[in-house]
């Protein structure tokens, strides 16, 4: 090519650059297990123009769509002038569209195509995506995955497949994250749609996945299809799918239930073929997950005809009541987490079997605590109407545990308003929200409104909270007083720990002889059988004012089961704390390993 052909060339790719769709097909490549290869676009230049808000991005995009433009490259220029960061912009285009109030839907979507086949730019392409994330059709899904690959809109076009073909997406999704994994044998058996190899693939599946990844493992191999092929005696595959439906319904994860659209499907099946699996402890644990799910946690959620759930939550009941069954809850001496999960099997299967009773206008408080073996959690779900409140308008954590919320007294209802925090993210609420409400009494009615949930602007939410609840305050304290007196659920280390509390809370002098102050008490997922105390330390803290941050020490007391009745154990807790330094036993937990090793403590891990 000659320098005036070269020159005429580029001044051509100056006029009409390359669309963005182009360069993701010309470098997509298959590697060596026929998976897709992640192409690497070319990081655009750094914006020198201000970062706006979030409000302020949200407002340019919508203003720029109102009304839908038909330039492709114009928009493009508007979303230029915005700067900030191209990520940044990407992830806040998704929500501004989200919320876009769109007239034609039809010019919607013909503009939103046009934008992910012939945009240049990650921000213009977005907007497509966004817009196909509403109104995108089958013919989108080739479009759709080519940009599931790309970093920054991975998001966007795998939202978009959601809607019109969740195989798709769950398979690209699962081919983009699990590179190297062990899950990868899966992987390749989803994206090449080979229902034999995954059958295989599912039955060696490792427990460990997370809530998200079982859900994108369901949608790809057609899950309950896949099991309805399968003969009934074949319980190797209905236990792998039990346990995708329970991390599924996790609240430590986001639960994904709800997200699902063939959970009631897969539901049905394992229920269908429970009766023929082995009552090894696994078994029981995963089909008493299950149970609760449908009774008042994300399982509630699906969309059932009317008594079907009940049904299949009264199957489960009986089978587990079963002889062959109630008798073969034994524990394996050599697994040490088997004991703890026993001991809630039967707790937690004796509670199933009773009538939860009927709810007092229309409210139900109900501790959940999970399995053992998979760190387990104390909730207190809120049900309104028979719907768990936590689960259907903030996924991104359970609720907070009964000692919070019942024993501390936070959801007593009185004339003056207070606000409650119900729950917050398992990240933590500074990075993905919590959900609070504001409890009031007015004259014979409890009130809940004033619902808020801060830090969630980036964050997938279900629908929004009802404006406003009202109970009758009669029953209302009925049933606040039942749930807190309900202490079935709790196991001997939990109630161990909850009357040490109380009582260090009323006699503070036992600790603070010692110069230690109470920080914390109860149980933690990977010690169930043990009651934790966590006390802060400083010299001459006992007799003034909290030392500054830096002086203090942080350290944890146990105090395992020894299977005594709780109230023995903790009344000799409690006379060891009046003999005994507490910090003669306990080990340091926390502070500044200088002021430990200064003070004479071994900081941990020496």
């Amino acid at each position: 090519m000659s320098a005036q052909e070269e020159r005429g060339t580029r001044e051509l790719q100056d006029v009409q650059p390359t669309a963005l769709y182009d360069v993701v097909l010309g470098m997509l490549r298959d590697g060596p297990d026929g998976l897709p290869e992640q192409p690497t676009l070319p990081k655009p230049p750094e914006s020198s123009g201000p970062s706006l808000s979030v409000d302020e991005v949200k407002a340019a995009v919508r203003d720029a769509l109102d009304p839908m433009p038909d330039d492709v490259a114009a928009l493009e220029g508007r979303l230029a002038e915005l700067g900030g960061r191209e990520a940044r912009l990407v992830r806040l285009i998704r929500f501004a569209v989200a919320g876009l109030p769109v007239a034609d839907e039809a010019a919607a979507r013909a503009f939103g195509r046009r934008l992910a086949r012939t945009g240049t730019t990650k921000p213009g392409v977005a907007v497509g995506l966004a817009l196909l994330v509403r109104f995108g059709e089958a013919e989108d899904v080739a479009c759709l995955a080519a940009f599931a690959s790309v970093r920054d809109l991975t998001r966007l076009a795998l939202e978009a497949l959601d809607r019109v073909d969740p195989r798709t997406a769950g398979a690209v999704d699962l081919a983009m994250r699990l590179r190297g994994d062990e899950l990868r044998p899966l992987t390749v058996a989803l994206w090449n749609r080979d229902q034999e190899a995954t059958a295989a693939e599912l039955s060696v599946l490792p427990g460990s996945v997370d809530s998200h990844t079982a859900r994108r493992i369901a949608e790809a191999s057609l899950l309950p299809e896949l099991l309805g092929q399968l003969p009934l005696s074949d319980s190797v595959l209905t236990a792998q799918a039990g346990k995708l439906l329970v991390r599924m319904g996790s609240t430590y994860d986001r639960s994904e239930v709800p997200s699902y659209r063939e959970a009631a499907a897969l539901y049905e099946a394992v229920v269908a073929r429970s009766g023929a699996l082995e009552p090894t402890l696994d078994h029981h644990a995963m089909l008493v997950s299950i149970a609760l799910d449908l009774r008042s946690g994300p399982g509630v959620l699906v969309g059932w005809p009317p008594g079907r759930r009940e049904a299949l939550l009264a199957t489960l009941t009986r089978l587990l009541a079963e002889p062959a069954w109630a008798s073969a809850v034994t524990p394996d001496p050599d697994r040490p987490m088997d004991a703890p999960r026993a001991d809630w099997i039967l707790r937690t299967r004796q509670r199933l079997s009773e009538e939860p009773g009927p709810a007092r206008d229309g409210l139900r408080f109900e501790v959940v605590v999970t399995d053992p073996g998979d760190r387990a959690r104390v909730e207190t779900r809120i049900l309104v109407d028979g719907r768990p409140v936590v689960a259907e308008f903030f996924r991104q954590g359970p609720a907070y545990s009964p000692e919070h919320l019942l024993d501390g007294g936070e959801l007593r209802a009185d004339a003056e308003p207070r606000e409650v925090c119900l729950a917050e993210a398992s990240c933590t609420e500074g990075c993905c929200g919590a959900l609070y409400v504001t409890i009031r009494r007015d004259g014979d009615t409890v009130v809940w409104d004033g619902w808020r949930r801060p830090n969630t602007s980036l964050v997938d939410l279900p629908a929004a909270p009802p404006p406003t609840l009202r109970f009758d305050a009669e029953a209302y304290d009925a049933e606040l007083t039942r749930a807190t007196d309900d202490r079935s659920w709790a196991w001997r280390a939990r109630t161990v720990a909850r009357l040490l509390k109380e009582q260090l809370t009323e006699r503070p002098g036992l600790l603070s002889r010692w110069d230690t102050q109470l920080v914390w008490c109860g149980t933690v997922f990977d010690r169930p059988d043990t009651a934790a105390v966590t006390v802060r330390h400083a010299p001459g803290l006992g007799g003034r004012e909290p030392a500054p941050d830096d002086d203090l020490l942080y350290f944890r007391w146990d105090v395992t089961d020894d299977g005594t009745p709780p109230e023995a154990q903790a009344a000799a807790a409690l006379r060891r704390l009046a003999d005994e330094d507490v910090k003669a036993s306990a080990v340091v937990c926390g502070g500044r390993r200088e002021r430990a090793e200064e003070l004479g403590y071994t900081w941990p891990g020496r």
